[in-house]
């Protein structure tokens, strides 16, 4: 949000000085982002006039000016078509740079002649795009005079951050009630204009939306006539302008300065070219609107439009049609201010991406107080600006009832906020923040003004005197908690901290992305849930709660892909939503490599990532938690966005899932512009129980012995259809006191196979902890495995 220091005080009766404005501003939560002076780029710009303008002897096009700066007489060369005896304008001095083109004046010759200076064009000056000739300027202007003083630039432009919830202070006037209440003046008066109205005919409005459909609860309108639309007057162009806005003409100046005046957003139609009556209706389907910057929108089912007999001719409270747009020939006009639903107004917004000053005024809650009163004041500018007659109001549907009567005990502003605050001071805050105020007892009865609907209960109405008593004024208080140590943190918290630790040791960059993103994305992974919709998305694309990190990870690869980053590799550790219920959040721990897992060098050619690589990352990951992944079930029945042949699931047991690993489905990769190898794996953390050793400390792959270990290996036939996986449980269940590894180093099938079988090759380590086995020892063992590999696959020893 911007205004000039001026602006402010034309609601603000003031003596403070810039920097206690300034200083308040942030105090009462409006953080000041900048203040910047419009004149600076002109500091040295004078006033000055031509006493003698004459043909250049050397040059037709150049004249030789002796110039008046008030403080002497100098020799300027200077090629303007209009430099003629007697005018005032605008010089700059040898040393100063020139703003548009960033040259250094110096003294010098031209053609001869001396020049002593530069007479300026506003184009040069940044003032705007006219530069047939230098800057006429009044011809009482005093010489030596400051341009920045005399063009009223001198005035500083403050602009603040405004949270969500303070749509009041999306207006200037909202600004300085903050101010005053804070006690740097008093809140000026602003009486609203009695309009008096002619019995003019005009449209009919209609709200035509569906039952409990608040799209548009109600809209006022009315017709003025004979007006004269032209090029709005110096001073509301200079205060557009001072604000990054563009003055275009009288009637578009208008709406735009009270939408930034007092947060109304008003919009005027050129009644000549509307057809019949006008209705609030939602879009239909196929409809489009040609809006009035230039493009043309295809509208969805529901989004609320302004239409007439033609068809949608605006989009509500958010952009006006340009069939119907004001210009200098209009002469008759219907002015509109009317109060939009602020979710609706952001869902069309985003997902047109239209960006308007209306529309971020609606979507965060307007006062729906202010219709009827806004328009008096549009009314009346318009008459200022522009002559006409008014017609009566118009009117369709009624304002909502936002009355609500709040109880505020004034102990709580001290156990909530740490602040203790008089009564009666916080009766005057509020008082003057626009709040009603009774007295009864002990507590207060607050009545919230019709513009600030965020106040919803005892705990905003503290905020609201604490942030005007000064937010300063809370004192920082420790978080210690009696029993434990400062800065202590769960088993849960730090055993996340180390899972991000060893991910980042093992290659794996961090990523932190939207806990939400787009309702075709959760559908593809899961997710999709109506309960799991974002009511106000920040952006249309991300209407959604995530069901798991991946997406977005999958979504962040290809972006890195895309700038030249050819095997990305991250992870994330955050929420995943199943269900919108307070214990439908889980925490996920997602990984995704792409691309190679051992670049090419000069051994031979790189190795892209395969399922094992994923495997290996989720296996290493329940190690530090405590669990031995070599024993437990895994099985095929990973989710559908992984290969269907190369991916697998790790188990606690026969049911419950800890993660899942394996390569990504090619049609999944192809979604996402993935033409690599795409490896991942999900671990989901909540599953995992808290380990009975200490928390964080990896359980040794291999057990260390004093005495010899023994490896063997076996050569099992099975049926072509068993699993290895079911192979090498067996065999790990055979002995558990001695065998501490079994690694697969053959598959084959073939020639001096049978028809229907497989070998499957197994080494097996065996490791006594308290002595040396004999050969009787490890023939048993032998024994044990061949036989619980034949009771769990019927497989044999291959001869």
């Amino acid at each position: 949000m911007k205004f000039t220091l001026s602006w402010l005080k034309e609601h603000l009766d003031t003596q403070a000085s810039l920097t206690e404005i300034t200083d308040a501003l942030t105090s009462v939560g409006l953080e000041l982002e900048d203040i910047t002076d419009p004149s600076a780029p002109l500091k040295g710009f004078k006033t000055a006039r031509i006493i003698e303008a004459k043909k250049h002897p050397n040059a037709d096009k150049l004249r030789v000016c002796r110039v008046d700066t008030g403080a002497g007489e100098l020799q300027v060369v200077c090629g303007a078509p209009n430099a003629r005896d007697g005018l005032v304008t605008v010089l700059a001095l040898p040393g100063m740079t020139v703003p548009n083109s960033g040259a250094v004046l110096k003294k010098g010759e031209i053609r001869g002649e001396a020049s002593e200076g530069m007479l300026c064009s506003a184009r040069e000056l940044n003032l705007s795009d006219e530069h047939e000739g230098i800057m006429e300027l009044p011809a009482d202007a005093a010489l030596g005079q400051e341009l920045g003083d005399l063009l009223g630039l001198a005035d500083p432009v403050i602009e603040i951050a405004v949270t969500p919830n303070r749509a009041d202070a999306l207006g200037v006037r909202g600004v300085a009630r903050d101010l005053a209440a804070k006690g740097l003046g008093t809140l000026k008066p602003r009486p609203v204009p009695a309009i008096a109205a002619q019995p003019l005919p005009g449209p009919a409005i209609r709200l035509d939306l569906p039952e409990n459909n608040r799209a548009c609860p109600v809209f006022f309108a009315r017709v003025i006539k004979g007006v004269k639309n032209a090029e709005s007057p110096e001073w509301l162009k200079r205060k557009l302008t001072a604000v990054g806005l563009r003055p275009i003409s009288a009637l578009v100046d208008i709406t735009n300065l009270l939408t930034l005046d007092l947060n109304r957003p008003a919009h005027v139609f050129d009644l000549g070219k509307l057809t019949g009556d006008l209705t609030i209706r939602p879009a239909t389907e196929g409809e489009s609107l040609a809006a009035l910057n230039g493009k043309t929108y295809a509208l969805e089912a529901g989004m609320t439009v302004i239409a007439d007999a033609s068809g949608a001719v605006s989009l509500g409270g958010i952009i006006g049609g340009e069939s119907t747009g004001c210009d200098l020939d209009t002469t008759d006009v219907l002015l509109e201010i009317a109060y939009f639903d602020p979710l609706g107004t952001a869902r069309t917004g985003r997902k047109l991406g239209v960006l308007s000053d209306a529309r971020y005024r609606f979507e965060r809650g307007i006062d729906s107080g202010f219709c009827e009163d806004g328009l008096a004041y549009a009314t009346q500018l318009i008459l200022d600006l522009c002559g006409g007659t008014p017609g009566p109001l118009i009117q369709a549907g009624t304002a909502p009832d936002r009355h609500r009567t709040l109880t505020l005990r004034p102990s709580r502003c001290a156990s909530l906020g740490g602040v203790e605050v008089a009564a009666d001071e916080q009766v005057r805050i509020l008082t003057a923040l626009g709040f009603g105020v009774t007295v009864t007892g002990d507590t207060l009865s607050v009545v919230p003004p019709s513009w600030r609907d965020d106040i919803e209960g005892e705990a905003d109405l503290v905020e609201e005197v604490l942030r005007i008593h000064g937010l300063d004024a809370i004192q920082p208080v420790s978080m210690a908690v009696e029993g434990l140590p400062p800065l202590a943190i769960s088993p849960a918290q730090k055993r996340l901290t180390q899972l991000k630790r060893l991910l980042a040791g093992r290659g794996l960059l961090e990523a932190v992305t939207w806990s939400f993103l787009a309702k075709a994305d959760a559908v593809a992974f899961g997710g999709g849930q109506d309960d799991l919709a974002v009511v106000n998305p920040i952006a249309a694309d991300l209407d959604h709660m995530r069901p798991s990190a991946l997406p977005n990870l999958l979504a962040a690869a290809a972006r890195n892909r895309a700038r030249g980053i050819a095997s990305p590799a991250l992870f994330e550790a955050g929420p995943g939503f199943v269900t919108a219920r307070p214990d439908g959040q889980r925490t996920i721990i997602v990984g995704v490599r792409v691309g190679d897992q051992q670049e090419r060098n000069w051994r031979g050619t790189g190795r892209p990532v395969d399922a094992f690589d994923a495997k290996a990352d989720l296996f290493a990951a329940l190690r530090l938690l405590g669990l031995n992944p070599d024993g437990m079930p895994l099985s095929r029945d990973a989710p559908a966005w992984f290969h269907p042949g190369q991916s697998g699931s790790v188990k606690l047991g026969p049911k419950q899932v800890l993660g899942h690993f394996g390569l990504l489905h090619p049609q999944v990769a192809e979604r996402y512009d993935l033409d690599a190898p795409v490896a991942v794996f999900e671990l989901h953390l909540d599953a995992v129980p808290q380990p009975k050793t200490k928390a964080g400390r990896a359980r040794p792959m291999l057990k260390v012995s004093a005495f010899q270990t023994v490896q063997r290996d076996f050569a099992f036939l099975v049926d072509a259809s068993v699993e290895v996986e079911t192979l090498l449980r067996a065999v790990r269940t055979a002995d558990k006191s001695l065998i501490t590894q079994v690694a697969l180093f053959d598959v084959y099938a073939g020639k001096g196979v049978p028809e229907g079988k497989k070998s499957v090759a197994l080494s097996i380590t065996l490791t006594p902890m308290d002595r040396t086995l004999t050969d009787a020892e490890i023939d048993t063992v032998a024994t044990a495995v061949t036989a619980a590999v034949a009771k769990a696959t019927g497989g044999t020893l291959r001869s």
